[in-house]
């Protein structure tokens, strides 16, 4: 971008350590007209720690809508302007998606300056699979809008990251726990900053963990749903239903196995000891 016209550009900042801002997101934080930010208090914290006096204007989620024809007046008029919400990457759960929006409709450059996000950092620190992963921001407050929520996203077999808040992660846990309580997650707490935790066990050991009183920003990683563990007993129950249903023990496990109930082996085992007890 040429220094006579005006821009856009997003600035991913810092998820809890000022130490993991960029040198080229501090150099474009001071040279640029003004920064657009979630929450003026917390990112003039940001700004006296790069060195930065660039006027500062609020755009946030209640705003953000009338703040447009202002801001993309400036930009059309040679100004630049820095976008950053209060932790991570702009837009991604955080306000920015309309304005971006707008400064494309307007023909304005944008240009993105990439870096933290609590997203990527948590499935990195999980050891989740990352070849293909899914963001669900806010999980829902209700039971049935969750359910819908992990149905869609579990069918692409990916990877769930979620945003929660301390005081929701006991009810999100305990709900994860009664649906798979044999799938693998991940609660990551503070990430980047002093307290910083990750916690890595099935959703049943994680509600456990998770009972008290939780603090800080967390994110939730979920392994894909046919990486799960079956609970205990699934695959005698899945086994004891196909059996009864006329299916050969060796049908019965080939099926059991197939819906993933458990190994072949395994689900022969329990055939045998199905059609066993049918016989007595």
């Amino acid at each position: 971008m040429s220094g006579g016209e005006g821009w856009l550009a997003v600035v991913a900042t810092p998820i809890g350590n000022l130490g993991d801002c960029s040198p080229r997101a501090a150099e474009t934080l001071r040279d640029c007209d003004v920064v657009a930010c979630e929450d003026t208090r917390r990112t003039a914290t940001l700004l006296r720690a790069v060195g930065a006096r660039t006027p500062m204007v609020s755009l946030h989620a209640h705003n953000e809508a009338s703040r447009l024809p202002e801001l993309v007046r400036r930009m059309a008029g040679g100004e630049r302007v820095a976008l950053v919400s209060d932790a991570g990457m702009p837009g991604v759960s955080d306000p920015g998606m309309r304005l971006v929006t707008a400064a494309h409709e307007a023909g304005i450059p944008v240009t993105v300056l990439p870096g933290p996000s609590a997203v990527t950092a948590a499935v990195a620190a999980a050891g989740a699979p990352a070849d293909r992963f899914a963001f669900a921001g806010f999980m829902p407050r209700r039971a049935g809008e969750r359910t819908a929520l992990l149905e869609s996203l579990d069918r692409a077999g990916a990877t769930v990251v979620a945003f929660e808040s301390p005081q929701r992660l006991p009810d999100l846990m305990a709900f994860l726990a009664e649906r798979h309580p044999g799938r693998r997650a991940a609660v990551c707490r503070e990430l980047s900053k002093l307290h910083e935790e990750t916690l890595v066990g099935t959703c049943a050991e994680l509600a456990e963990a998770a009972a008290g009183p939780a603090r800080g920003e967390i994110t939730v990683v979920l392994w894909p749903a046919e990486a799960a563990a079956p609970a205990e007993g699934d695959l005698e129950r899945v086994v004891e239903v196909l059996v009864g249903a006329g299916l050969s023990t060796g049908a019965a496990a080939d099926a059991a196995a197939a819906l993933g109930a458990g190994t072949r082996n395994a689900a022969y085992r329990a055939a045998i000891a199905a059609a066993s007890r049918r016989a007595t």
